[in-house]
């Protein structure tokens, strides 16, 4: 009877530690995806809208033509908060040509769990964040935001299937609206496969 204990338990103590190497491998992961050639996308970024943070105006995407664009999903209790900096370095740098929208999300372990006010004074007193942030979405799941789905549903896109894994996921869309990479959140605005994938 002990024996079959210790074994039911070592059994257990195998699967919970899988399980947890796997969704540590997710959020590490340093996926990235490139947009295959000839990929016809149904509709564009363009074709969708998010409200501003403070919910004072509706931010619509096609006035952002021309123009390539980093979409971000933000949070600020995650290993990756500190990216703030980051994003916020590479928005001063690039933000004439480049966009940096951020998304927050609370679908990963309750990281965002604020409103959209503590959201707006988190950033802002900790990263001086003035590049532009929008409403709080669902990024994956049974209530997935429409832009989300867009851009994780290859039958959508063109080409991508994947979804955010974690906070701090990029999707980078060109100047035609089209969405050309998808980076996992250990990928920074330095890192030489996501300069190469802007142009810079």
């Amino acid at each position: 009877m002990k024996k079959s204990i210790i074994l039911a338990s070592l059994a257990l103590l195998t699967i919970v530690g899988v399980m947890g190497f796997r969704t540590i491998s997710r959020i590490y992961s340093d996926k990235s995806l490139g947009r295959p050639d000839a990929t016809a996308p149904k509709g564009s970024f363009y074709d969708y809208s998010l409200k501003s943070l403070d919910g004072k105006q509706t931010i619509d995407f096609s006035k952002y033509k021309g123009k390539k664009v980093v979409v971000l999903n933000v949070a600020s209790k995650c290993g990756f908060t500190p990216q703030y900096a980051d994003w916020q370095a590479f928005h001063k740098q690039y933000g004439d040509k480049i966009v940096v929208l951020g998304i927050p999300a609370n679908n990963f372990k309750g990281q965002e769990p604020g409103s959209s006010d503590e959201i707006a004074e988190f950033c802002q007193k900790n990263y001086g964040v003035t590049f532009q942030m929008l409403e709080k979405v669902s990024v994956v799941g049974d209530d997935q935001h429409p832009l989300y789905q867009w851009l994780s549903h290859k039958d959508l896109n063109g080409w991508n299937d994947s979804a955010p894994s974690w906070n701090f996921c990029k999707y980078v869309i060109n100047e035609k609206g089209e969405l050309t990479n998808f980076f996992a959140s250990k990928v920074k605005p330095d890192s030489e496969e996501f300069k190469k994938a802007v142009g810079i």
